[in-house]
């Protein structure tokens, strides 16, 4: 399980966005996004960095915990 910090989300849709974003990534099973405090759990054979690229590109900061 890959965990995340996710600064910049401020509602529901901002969740949604993350998650559909870190779905899209291959390799990835599953997404748990929560948006207090702010991070993502991720499971499945991926990288981090793949991960922190696809939340980044939807113009949030991120970064592994």
């Amino acid at each position: 399980m890959i965990k995340l910090t996710i600064d910049g989300m401020s509602c529901g849709h901002c969740t949604a966005a993350v998650e559909k974003a870190l779905l899209a990534v291959d390799g990835v099973k599953s997404a748990e996004i929560s948006l207090d405090p702010g991070q993502a759990l991720i499971e499945g054979d991926v990288e981090a960095a793949s991960l922190i690229a696809a939340v980044a590109d939807e113009g949030y900061d991120v970064r592994q915990v």
